[in-house]
């Protein structure tokens, strides 16, 4: 039998949430490479990052360090730093001279020097990848992962929405990891699309016991800390398991395609005339959104040290104090511990249940 071996450039990304399965498919579909899919972040990682990372950095600077180091000890030929709204965005020259420092010999390409640049810019990228890409499939491919992403976002969005008063337990769970584990392995826009609807119709099909009047709660702050699970110590599945219906509106569908940030500004005039930094317009408009919906509590997220978050804290106290809606403020480094979160979760879900019963 002949063996046949794989000439495929290996691509790596630090990991966020699932949407490195977006970016496995572009990589993969699109650009014609290898993706390397990192299992799961754990206490290593964090070890990692943390054993390698200047004292300033902040913890998603230690999150993604973590993983490409990972990355190239699995075989990766190329780290891909994605960069970020902030400071992430100069990140990327200061891990690639780290990761040169432990004695890694691979191709580092950060993708914030591409932001904001041509198309043809992304196309000899693209090409430098894989010399023998097709332009076309390379488009085709993009657009099929961007509508993966929303899709898993709106996905994302029923389960959180409505798995805390599910009758059967574990039934909604069930459904979004399968819904997740087909599009970690999907390689065409029809199974994408066949893994959406199917989870889709599965959680409006199941039995649910939902309250006259639920505890429901709006999640806000900064960008890679709110929407990765492993550095927000799965906060949203903590307080579903509490029984509330939780909102996020930060995601890459929202942030990205749907609300640009000096779109969202003249809504919050009120209370912030100018911009403060990169997430904290979509934090205030979504925390004001949320208080007037008439929400029983807002969560604010943020890394330790972040200062667009930490400025807009003043302005979510005096939303607080207008809408009389209280805000559980949680700031993270690399905790290993989660007594501590389920603790302060566990007393402001009841004082937000105590607090509807007085007013009802």
């Amino acid at each position: 039998m002949e063996l046949r071996i794989d000439e495929r450039k290996k691509i790596a990304f630090p990991r966020i949430s699932y949407y490195n399965y977006a970016i496995r498919y572009i990589v993969e579909q699109a650009i014609g490479a290898q993706f390397i899919q990192l299992p799961p972040a754990t206490k290593e990682t964090d070890e990692l990052g943390t054993k390698y990372s200047p004292d300033y950095a902040c913890a998603p600077f230690k999150h993604s360090l973590g993983s490409l180091i990972e990355a190239v000890e699995s075989g990766a030929d190329i780290l891909v730093e994605t960069g970020g709204l902030c400071r992430l965005d100069y990140y990327g020259e200061l891990q690639k001279e780290i990761i040169r420092e432990l004695g890694y010999r691979c191709e580092f390409i950060n993708l914030a020097e591409y932001m904001g640049g041509k198309k043809k810019e992304w196309l000899k990228l693209a090409r430098k990848i894989n010399p023998k890409m097709n332009p076309a499939k390379l488009l085709t491919g993009a657009y099929e992962g961007i509508k993966m992403a929303e899709y898993m976002d709106e996905i994302r969005e029923m389960y959180y929405k409505n798995a805390g008063f599910e009758e059967v337990p574990g039934s909604f769970r069930k459904v979004y990891q399968q819904f997740l584990l087909e599009m970690q392995i999907a390689e065409s826009s029809g199974e994408i699309k066949a893994g959406y609807q199917k989870a889709k119709q599965a959680m409006n099909e199941l039995p649910q016991h939902i309250p006259e009047n639920p505890v429901k709660i709006g999640i806000v702050g900064e960008y890679y800390t709110i929407m990765d699970e492993h550095s927000n110590q799965n906060l949203e599945e903590k307080l579903i398991r509490l029984g509330a219906s939780v909102y996020r509106f930060m995601s890459v569908t929202n942030c990205h395609f749907r609300a640009r940030e000096e779109t969202l500004r003249p809504r919050i005039r009120d209370y912030a005339q100018f911009s403060m930094g990169p997430t904290t317009t979509w934090t205030v408009n979504s925390a004001l959104d949320y208080a007037r919906k008439g929400f029983d509590g807002i969560v604010h997220v943020k890394s330790f040290g972040c200062t667009p978050e930490m400025d807009a804290i003043p302005v979510l106290q005096n939303i607080s104090r207008d809408y009389h809606i209280p805000v559980l403020y949680l700031s993270y480094d690399m905790q290993e511990s989660d007594t501590g979160l389920d603790t302060r979760l566990e007393a402001f879900y009841d004082m937000l249940e105590r607090k509807k019963k007085v007013i009802r």
